[in-house]
């Protein structure tokens, strides 16, 4: 396996290879690892994302998988890299981690069939595929708000080349506690299956990245909050839960809103969690509830 990294040396964005603890550009500069700033592996023309796959998420949405995959879109403008701040607008809540592995495209790629996909895919990359629930009321159909707003796609820290997606170890942490932690086995559709599938009508050219679903226990985390997702083999991609500068504008468009749907999705299934309370203050990770019992 080959680990590639795109990170900023002298100010500008640089192509690196990874020798050790060093990282290595095509005109011999190094860097050290752990003082490289960290940019997104590589520059897709379009991020696309499955809903469910993890056999444990859709056991814990108490729910049954479609006949094929379903997919959502996130902007390219959603993308960032390893140690970077993601946002949580201000006036916003519940913000949800999502650790997930991300295929990467490095060939162009259209109609292609399941086993010929591998040829077509230039490595894979660890993300996170952050979801705002705050605009599931209006953006549910679209995800685009949802998943979409700035910050809310790292993926890193490298690019592996040569790397075999089947039995991996996937986990999320949230402040050094083991949250998400399942295997790659769980997947219903695996990354060929994605590949070829998206490709029968969408053209794919290098870089772009596919987004593989995530195992359960996705759940919200709060300003101060550091999130890490590591996969056996690819590495670990760490980030920093900040606020946002300004509140989202209330002047124009749908607000972000508490609803009994919102705080259910945010905190794990497709039922009813009536009076959990949001999170509150810098790393907040027990919620209040005071769900009635039956």
């Amino acid at each position: 396996m080959t680990e590639y990294r795109r990170v900023l040396l002298d100010g500008y964005p640089a192509l690196t290879r990874r020798d050790g603890d060093e990282l290595v550009a095509g005109d011999g500069r190094r860097v050290a690892i752990d003082d490289a700033v960290h940019l997104a592996p590589v520059e897709p023309t379009k991020i696309i994302c499955i809903h469910l796959n993890y056999r444990s998420r859709v056991e814990e949405f108490m729910t049954k998988l479609p006949a094929a995959p379903t997919y959502f879109h996130k902007p390219i403008t959603a993308l960032t890299g390893h140690r970077s701040d993601v946002v949580r607008p201000a006036g916003c809540q519940w913000l949800n981690y999502e650790g997930e592995i991300a295929i990467v495209i490095g060939t162009t790629c259209r109609n292609v069939a399941p086993d010929e996909a591998a040829r077509y895919i230039a490595g894979y990359s660890v993300a996170n595929d952050y979801g705002l629930h705050d605009f599931r009321d209006t953006d549910a159909g679209s995800m685009l708000r949802v998943k979409g707003s700035d910050t809310l796609c790292p993926v890193g820290p490298a690019l592996v080349t040569d790397w075999d997606f089947r039995g991996k170890r996937i986990t999320t942490t949230v402040n050094g506690e083991v949250k998400q932690d399942a295997s790659t086995d769980e997947m219903e559709w695996d990354m060929h299956y994605i590949v070829a599938d998206i490709a029968r009508t969408i053209t794919l050219v290098p870089g772009d990245i596919l987004l593989s679903g995530t195992p359960a226990n996705s759940r919200t985390v709060v300003p101060g909050d550091v999130v890490t997702v590591e996969v056996e083999g690819l590495g670990a991609l760490t980030n920093t839960i900040v606020t946002g500068p300004t509140p989202v504008r209330a002047d124009v468009g749908a607000q972000p809103s508490d609803s009994e749907e919102v705080r259910s999705t945010a905190q794990g299934g497709d039922w009813e969690l009536r009076g959990i309370r949001a999170p509150r203050g810098p790393g907040a990770q027990h919620y209040e509830s005071t769900v009635e019992e039956e």
